[in-house]
Formats: C-alpha cells, sequence, structure tokens
C-alpha cells in the first residue's frame, strides 16, 4: 500500500515562518466575575493587536480562567484576521480617513515625517503593530478599547492607495495624483 504524500506540511512551515515575524501587543485586558453559590468565579477577557511591522495588522479578543491563556486565545484569533494596509512612503497613510464603530469614531491623518505617533493608547497599539510612523489620529465618543480597535481598523480598511484608486478607475496614477505630486512622491501639504 502507497503512502499518499503529505500536502500540507509545506503550507504550514509557510505559516509558521511567516508567523515568526508578527508582533503582538496587549492592549487590555479585563476581569469579569460569575457569582455562583460557593462564592465568585473569575475570568479575564484580553485584547491584542498583531502585526509584522511592514503593513499587515489584525485584532483579536480571548477569554479564558487564567490571563495567559486569554491571551493566546485572542493572539491565535489575531493571526486570523490580519489585513494589509496601503502605507505611503512605508511611514504614514496615505489620505486622512475616519472610522466607527458602535458609539466609537476616530479620524487618522497623514502627517509629516518626524511627527511621529500621535495617538491614543489601543491606536497606538495598532499604529505600532501596522509600521506607522508618522500619524496624527483622535478617538471620538467613546474609550472603550474594543471599539476604538474596531473603529481604527474600519477607517484603514476604507484606506486607498493611489494605484489602487487608479487602476479601479481605469486611469494612471499620474492622473489621479498630478504631476507635482508623482513626480516628487509628496503631496500638496507634505
Amino acid at each position: 500500500m502507497a503512502r499518499e504524500p503529505k500536502e500540507n506540511t509545506r503550507n504550514t512551515r509557510e505559516r509558521d515562518r511567516e508567523g515568526d515575524d508578527l508582533t503582538d501587543k496587549l492592549v487590555a485586558i479585563n476581569r469579569v466575575a460569575k457569582v455562583v453559590k460557593g462564592g465568585r468565579r473569575f475570568a479575564f477577557a484580553a485584547l491584542v493587536v498583531v502585526g509584522d511591522q511592514k503593513g499587515r495588522v489584525g485584532y483579536g479578543s480571548g477569554k479564558a480562567r487564567e490571563v495567559p491563556e486569554a491571551i493566546r486565545k485572542a493572539t491565535e484569533r489575531a493571526r486570523k484576521t490580519l489585513v494589509r494596509v496601503p502605507m505611503k512612503e512605508g511611514r504614514t497613510l496615505h489620505h486622512d480617513v475616519s472610522g466607527r464603530f458602535g458609539a466609537g469614531k476616530v479620524v487618522l491623518r497623514s502627517a509629516d515625517a518626524g511627527t511621529g505617533i500621535i495617538a491614543g493608547g489601543p491606536m497606538r497599539a495598532v499604529f505600532e503593530s501596522l509600521g506607522i510612523n508618522d500619524v496624527v489620529a483622535k478617538s471620538v465618543g467613546t474609550r472603550n478599547p474594543h471599539n476604538m480597535v474596531k473603529a481604527t481598523f474600519n477607517a484603514l480598511q476604507k484606506s486607498a492607495s493611489p494605484r489602487s484608486v487608479a487602476s479601479r478607475r481605469g486611469k494612471k496614477v499620474v492622473d489621479i495624483l498630478g504631476k507635482r505630486e508623482h513626480v516628487t512622491g509628496e503631496g500638496v501639504n507634505g
């Protein structure tokens, strides 16, 4: 009887290799109590952001009785939800964008070189994991870390590069940006 070749071993190795360069950041941890006959039972909920600092980022949440287990579950979910975000010059966003989730609203603005990450805690973790170095962000409406992270991801998914906009419209990048911006590689304001 002949053995069948294992096809998924290579895919698993590639996934592991791909996952080695990911960094994870713990955004929030919450202790919840369930009152039972004998007293209280505590559990922990963790929110984690994972990214490769080259334009891919994801988030996940996990719940468990112990903190390390909750963090592990959240990290696994975050690795499954990675999204690619186009970046200008590998350091900032191409354009200003706003996002929303529930009561959380965020405004993300591209910034000049050397500005740094001007953002609140949960959004800062997303930008650091993503690899954005210059951005100005403001959260309006909520301080809940879950809603802030989800609103930030909503905004990042709306972000588009000039190349993708040009291909969608059937034009050239020069037609979208204008000659001055395309030649220098910078925008009018930057």
